[in-house]
């Protein structure tokens, strides 16, 4: 990065320190109304809350016009998102971890994927229409939330209830792909239904539909009728085409809550031979084909859940089935006579999770102690085809099972000043019994907040990482039945400071926030050898992981503005030894900034947001001719922008928006040789540059 761009993300930084530093009186005490129940003994506010939680509501979703997840977390300070073109899925990565240190829950319940149980989620498949709020937390969550939230967890809380007796709400958005868009095969065509109704005071129903069609991105490509070998056949986004349906029934009265949730979701997911072949045949003659596939996924989801209380105990139970199935088809694509043949269609993976967890609470003393026992139980059978030696296709069926037990006590010693230790102890069928702990603290002051914790959690090696076996041109790479889970520490201390302004009508925070992370047993996919140039990995407990991270959020809030700064640096090293290759120690530095903007304009039941975000140039270890060395990959930019308008007495929106508004297509990654000598320039490939999007909803509120 130039530095004048460090010298900006500094400012930021040394801007947040100062206004925290700030000794200005408070003009009015004002409660926080914001509640959030993730990793929380009982439902409380952002200012209770021990450890940090961000929170994205509804509305800001709506502000930013997201599509998927992924369009809304994209404007998160330290996560960054990772679409990959050759898979289709988007996942994200937190301080340097990858999705599998990150976990994603919906209603507390762990998201099932061909990833894994509530890791290394593909964001693409989440629906967001339902999303009430999403609350995030940093840094060790093993304790509540069990294996695998090393780096942080994400929990979607869905709406369950209704304000009108009947509540519909229809809309259609028609979104271009870069420049190219039209009604029938080009761009992305999204529809999407939902509806309420309160049955009585007690009983609430809801059901909702929604498609998401992306025809694909062309780019330079040619499409899957183009006929000469040049490597330009297919498209460079692949198209896609996601449904979902979902159905809700809830129950409530006095201080008992239930609800049943059931959910089901398709995607199909095209891939296209780059090169064209030549065949013949009698009936057809000479004719041009491609050797396509197309990935058919398939997830049902149900939830059951109970809360309430029972004389001075608290309760909330939930018990979940989710199926996860995944399907390939291959065959031959005749391009002259548009005909596919010789299809075979086959599944090749799947994961059957039986999964509940439940907790019981109880307060003493005023409330000013709390504690709260709970329990985890994880029943996952997976299934997956790899490839074998010799050609041939292995099945394996393998049950990955654990039962935990947790307890966590929340001990006010003032009103001020709390601190919450935590224990879990995980019984694992796979592996060794795992244990996690960790202790947080909060002490206010005026308008001042602190907060740290530390802890430790555990990470288990993936169904990938056990048992792949994937040989192809000349590369290997191997599972490891041998592997075992990892181990992390992580630290974490904040200071954020509420100033209120404008006899409080006005307010900015400012958030400082330091963390640790450190991994020891990392698994790894390694290079083990490099015979004449063709690459052996497999994956190995032989690496270790530190990072450090600085970050700051400052936002101001009045009664139509709302604006945000934030910027996190992150210092991580990752080392990593075999037999022959390895790393050294050192520490890469990423850097991350972030801003955001929105004006309300009330008499015109209308709001402009614009949010930005800037992904400084990276470091990370990469594999050459002749073993480890570090690449670069430069930095970019993206802006998004919105205009939203309500019309007839709010019932009609429309919104109007601009995605990737700086043409963010490709950046470079840099690879130089240890010596020097040479360098290999790779294109990424991060978006297909500006579009637009039109969306219209209606909404329908009866209240008798």
């Amino acid at each position: 990065m130039r530095l004048d761009g460090k010298l900006f993300l500094g400012s930021i930084l040394l801007i947040s320190i100062s206004a925290i530093a700030q000794n200005k009186e408070k003009i009015r005490e004002r409660n926080i109304k914001e509640v959030v129940i993730t990793g929380q003994i009982s439902p409380q506010s952002v200012k209770e809350s021990i450890k940090n939680v961000r929170v994205i509501t509804a509305q800001d979703i709506k502000n930013m016009g997201a599509v998927n997840l992924d369009d809304a977390l994209n404007q998160y300070i330290n996560i960054t998102v990772l679409p990959d073109v050759n898979s289709g899925r988007s996942t994200v990565s937190l301080f340097g971890l990858d999705s599998s240190y990150f976990k994603i829950f919906i209603d507390n319940i762990p998201f099932v994927s061909e990833g894994g149980v509530g890791n290394n989620t593909d964001l693409s498949q989440i629906n967001i229409n339902d999303i009430e709020r999403v609350e995030i937390i940093e840094g060790s969550m093993g304790v509540t939330h069990g294996a695998n939230a090393v780096s942080g967890i994400l929990n979607i809380i869905t709406k369950k209830k209704a304000q009108s007796r009947y509540e519909i709400s229809a809309s259609v958005q028609e979104e271009s792909m870069g420049n190219e868009y039209n009604l029938k095969d080009k761009g992305r065509h999204i529809q999407s239904l939902k509806v309420n109704y309160n049955i009585n005071d007690n009983w609430m129903f809801s059901t909702g539909f929604n498609r998401n069609q992306s025809n694909g991105y062309f780019g330079n490509y040619k499409g899957k009728n183009y006929l000469l070998p040049d490597g330009r056949r297919g498209y460079k986004f692949l198209p896609r085409d996601y449904t979902q349906e979902n159905a809700l029934i809830s129950y409530r009265k006095g201080s008992f809550k239930s609800f049943y949730k059931f959910e089901y979701m398709e995607t199909n997911f095209n891939f296209f031979d780059r090169n064209s072949k030549s065949g013949y045949n009698d009936e057809i003659g000479a004719y041009r084909y491609g050797t396509d596939k197309k990935y058919y996924y398939s997830r049902n989801a149900h939830h059951l859940n109970a809360n309430g209380r029972f004389n001075d105990f608290a309760y909330n139970i939930s018990a979940s089935y989710q199926y996860q199935e995944r399907e390939i088809e291959r065959f031959r694509y005749i391009i002259n006579t548009r005909q596919s043949i010789n299809r075979e269609r086959k599944k090749d993976q799947s994961m059957d999770v039986i999964y509940s967890t439940g907790t019981l609470s109880k307060s003493f003393a005023d409330k000013r102690y709390n504690i709260q026992l709970g329990y985890e139980l994880v029943n996952n059978k997976g299934f997956s085809e790899v490839d074998d030696a010799g050609h041939t296709i292995k099945q394996i069926n393998k049950k990955i099972d654990n039962y935990d037990v947790f307890a966590l006590s929340e001990i006010g010693f003032t009103k001020n000043f709390s601190i919450r230790p935590g224990f879990r102890y995980s019984f694992q069928t796979l592996f060794n019994n795992q244990y996690s702990y960790s202790l947080g603290l909060r002490y206010l002051l005026n308008d001042y907040e602190f907060r740290a914790s530390g802890g430790k959690s555990y990470r288990t090696p993936s169904f990938d990482e056990l048992y792949t076996y994937n040989v192809f041109e000349g590369h290997s790479f191997l599972g490891n039945e041998n592997l075992i889970p990892e181990n992390g520490f992580s630290t974490e201390a904040s200071i954020k400071k509420t100033t209120e302004l404008n006899n409080g009508k006005s307010r900015l925070h400012n958030q400082v926030m330091f963390s640790t992370n450190n991994i020891s047993d990392k698994i790894y996919n390694a290079l083990l050898d490099l015979d004449g140039n063709a690459p052996k990995f497999q994956y190995i407990n032989i690496s270790k992981y530190k990072s450090y991270h600085i970050s700051t959020s400052n936002n101001f809030k009045s009664d139509n503005w709302d604006f945000g700064l934030g910027a996190s640096f992150a210092w991580v090293s990752q080392k990593v030894e075999s037999e022959k290759h390895h790393t050294d120690d050192r520490f890469l530095l990423n850097i991350n900034a972030n801003l955001n903007l929105s004006y309300n304009i009330p008499q015109w039941d209308t709001r402009i947001s614009a949010y930005y975000k800037f992904i400084g140039k990276s470091q990370q270890w990469t594999v050459s001719t002749k073993g480890y060395v570090i690449s670069e990959q430069d930095p970019y930019g993206w802006l998004d922008m919105s205009l939203q308008k309500k019309f007839f007495k709010k019932n009609v929106e429309v919104a109007f928006g601009a995605r990737n508004l700086l043409n963010t297509t490709d950046i470079k990654r840099t690879t130089t040789s240890a010596d020097g000598s040479s360098r290999n320039v790779q294109s990424v490939a991060l978006g297909y540059g500006r579009s637009f999007y039109l969306k219209l909803t209606y909404n329908l509120n009866i209240k008798q």
